[in-house]
């Protein structure tokens, strides 16, 4: 289920829900109309009211996780360009020929990160640029060590940078892949399609159904359901991290 919600287009799962919203919420006037006429305050608005306080809650409490989970993921992408970015000025410091191997391998690294992460990849395209990752972080070190046998004095600030980036990394991939638990999806969905249905049945029971308002409703619940799940996919939605990091980085690279 995971899987499915997270491969869907959100636009896809938002226009689903409205259309949901928008069925259910016909269905409860048409049953509502079969009612008889109320007579003073109906004991049921409260089940109403409180359905659409819940969604509310709802709303703000998904789009909020998936804008932390946003402003986490840009915050790890400055920290990797910085790490990726120390190691190569300590890299510069090294004496020929490990300067320049090193100096390399950290470009085609930076670039690597900069490609993956403009493109939309599938989940055994991931497991390669996963593996280049590695195959890198091993050139790394194998050239790292090299400079230490040659009796760098920087070894300890070399190590400590190296070391920078490779856990950079994975703070970055894990923030990468984080997204919202599908049960939390399904409580949205569902949250919002229960209060359409009781506001139906109660604008059936009256005299006018107030059609404008409730189809403006269902166009900003659907609206913001659409963003909050757009934000919870970075690699396909149209809100993604910036990559301007890394192209500072590797125009800096080449001077």
């Amino acid at each position: 289920m995971r899987g499915i919600i997270n491969q869907t287009d959100p636009l896809m799962i938002a226009l689903a829900c409205a259309a949901a919203m928008l069925l259910a919420w016909g269905i409860g006037w048409r049953q509502g109309r079969r009612l008889p006429p109320e007579t003073g305050e109906d004991p049921a608005v409260k089940f109403t009211d409180a359905s659409l306080a819940l969604l509310g809650l709802l709303l703000a409490f998904t789009f909020s996780m998936s804008l932390a989970r946003h402003d986490q993921r840009r915050a790890t992408v400055v920290a990797d360009s910085n790490a990726v970015g120390d190691f190569y000025t300590c890299a510069s410091l090294l004496k020929q020929p490990s300067r320049s191997r090193l100096q390399a391998i950290i470009r085609e690294y930076a670039q690597h990160k900069l490609d993956a992460g403009r493109q939309v990849l599938s989940e055994e395209d991931l497991q390669k640029a996963l593996k280049r990752f590695q195959d890198l972080h091993d050139r790394m070190t194998t050239t790292v060590d090299e400079a230490i046998l040659e009796g760098t004095p920087i070894a300890l600030s070399l190590t400590s940078t190296l070391n920078n980036v490779t856990s950079s990394n994975a703070s970055y991939l894990a923030a990468y892949r984080e997204r919202l638990p599908w049960t939390i999806v399904l409580l949205l969905f569902l949250g919002a399609v229960v209060p359409a249905l009781l506001v139906g049945l109660k604008q059936g029971a009256s005299p006018r159904p107030h059609v404008v308002g409730t189809v403006c409703f269902i166009i900003l619940v659907a609206f913001v359901i659409y963003v909050t799940l757009d934000l919870n996919q970075p690699d396909t939605g149209a809100i993604r991290v910036s990559k301007e990091p890394f192209e500072r980085l590797l125009q800096s690279m080449e001077k």
